[in-house]
């Protein structure tokens, strides 16, 4: 009983949406889902562990966007595994939609149900060339680009985003 109770809070938990208050970053106004679909690379993020560990260190990092009919979108992330033989291609699958209310600027990001990400757009280029990416809470970070590589006077006005929004990027690892 006591684990089945231990179980059904994990879920309940699992289930709740972190509201914007004063010690949360801000999200950008909105997103226009139709512009932000496609591939985005990483040019930078904060380790991870799902991306950085003593067998696993992710380069080349892409995440693909895909709109779907019911309104959400179909995610999937790749990277080159540096620290294997031959720098196999690893993919990970999931689905995001955006958080009622947040006019698509916070998205919930599930690869392995109930667990998800929160993935608020706090910084977005008006042309959708590049885009800061955070967690609620600031563990997570990630600065994405439309092409590999972005231009060091763009990487510093995302940052300068990340930076305003309370981020310590001090944390922060380019990604090869």
């Amino acid at each position: 009983m006591k684990r089945l109770l231990i179980l059904a809070g994990l879920m309940l938990s699992a289930c709740t949406v972190p509201q914007p208050d004063a010690t949360t970053p801000r999200t950008v106004a909105s997103v226009d889902l139709a512009r932000y679909a496609g591939t985005w690379h990483e040019v930078a993020r904060f380790p991870q562990r799902f991306q950085d560990s003593a067998k696993l260190r992710c380069e080349e990092v892409s995440a693909t966007y895909t709109p779907r009919a019911d309104g959400r979108l179909d995610v999937l992330n790749a990277c080159v595994n540096a620290l294997a033989e031959g720098r196999p291609r690893r993919e990970a699958k999931g689905v995001a939609y955006a958080v009622e209310g947040s006019n698509n600027a916070r998205l919930r990001v599930i690869f392995f149900w109930p667990f998800h990400g929160d993935y608020w757009v706090i910084g977005l280029e008006p042309g959708y060339r590049w885009a800061v990416v955070g967690s609620p809470d600031r563990d997570s970070l990630w600065v994405l680009s439309r092409t590999p590589t972005l231009p060091e006077a763009e990487f510093q006005a995302a940052l300068a985003v990340a930076r305003r929004e309370g981020f310590d990027l001090g944390r922060l690892q380019r990604t090869p």
